[in-house]
């Protein structure tokens, strides 16, 4: 039996790391990529193939595509977007810049990388694209305007992906994870730090308390699971004859799930305005 294949990004760390680790120990050729040299390197250690992909360098996508075709005489049975960052802060204090660089990390990165594997997918007659949305793709939430937006857009594009590439043999696949123990709340205080001009925001008052939530580090969210639980998602995604359209990860994003679809919206709105957390 010919050993399948995945490119992943996002592996320094977290949900890709794990995916990339427990694939390779059931058999799968990874490609664990990553947007730091330095990473690539410590994956490489542990056995890992594994060199840089940053969504936001068109040049790196040109050089690890070549590395693919190159390793695997130009096939690839699954590619899995992962890689993603949020700026957590009030809709009116998102600068354009920082809007700009979200869409093209979260969204528009995906879309060049995807539009590059699908030929190879379409040569063989097979593959899995698995895009790794969010709870947030499904509600809008409160300080996750530019997060929401490109998640909201990735469900959408994944939808008309589906539909485009019905009877291909090739399978568009949405993970949607609640809260998971990453690194994720970390990065987000660094982007927050970097963009938002919170002292002088109609908001500081509020903004003062998520900041001192990021400095205060007070663990796990209630129904956070870890990284894991996405992996076994994705593994159902890859590995099903039949795959689902979307995997829910979390307690959440169940009952989210449920919500949305049977709850008015000025009750919703109020279930989703409950939550204080940044």
């Amino acid at each position: 039996m010919t050993q399948k294949s995945i490119l992943i990004t996002g592996c320094s760390s977290g949900i890709g790391l794990d995916a990339a680790r427990t694939l390779h120990s059931r058999g799968w050729r990874v490609f664990a990529t990553c947007r730091a040299e330095a990473d690539c390197e410590r994956l490489r250690g542990e056995g890992l193939e594994s060199f840089r992909l940053d969504y936001d360098d068109t040049d790196s996508l040109d050089i690890a595509m070549a590395e693919v075709v190159a390793r695997t005489g130009g096939t690839l049975d699954a590619l899995f977007n992962n890689g993603a960052f949020a700026i957590p802060c009030a809709y009116e204090d998102l600068p354009r810049d920082a809007f700009r660089a979200i869409l093209e990390t979260n969204l528009i990165g995906y879309h060049d990388l995807t539009c590059r594997v699908l030929p190879l997918m379409r040569a063989q007659g097979h593959g899995r694209i698995v895009n790794n949305s969010s709870i947030l793709g499904m509600v809008g939430y409160r300080w996750r305007t530019a997060y929401v937006a490109t998640k909201f857009a990735l469900e959408g594009i994944t939808d008309v992906l589906r539909l485009e590439l019905r009877g291909t043999g090739i399978h568009p696949i949405l993970i949607e994870p609640g809260p998971i123990t990453t690194k994720f709340r970390d990065n987000s205080a660094v982007q927050f730090r970097r963009w938002i001009k919170w002292e002088t925001s109609a908001h500081r008052g509020e903004y003062a308390k998520v900041i001192a939530r990021f400095e205060a580090n007070t663990g796990p969210d209630k129904f956070e699971l870890p990284a894991s639980a996405v992996t076994d998602k994705l593994i159902h995604a890859l590995e099903s004859p039949r795959p689902k359209a979307r995997y829910y990860v979390t307690v959440p994003t169940h009952i989210m799930g449920i919500a949305r679809r049977i709850l008015p919206v000025w009750a919703l709105d109020r279930l989703l305005a409950g939550s204080k957390r940044a």
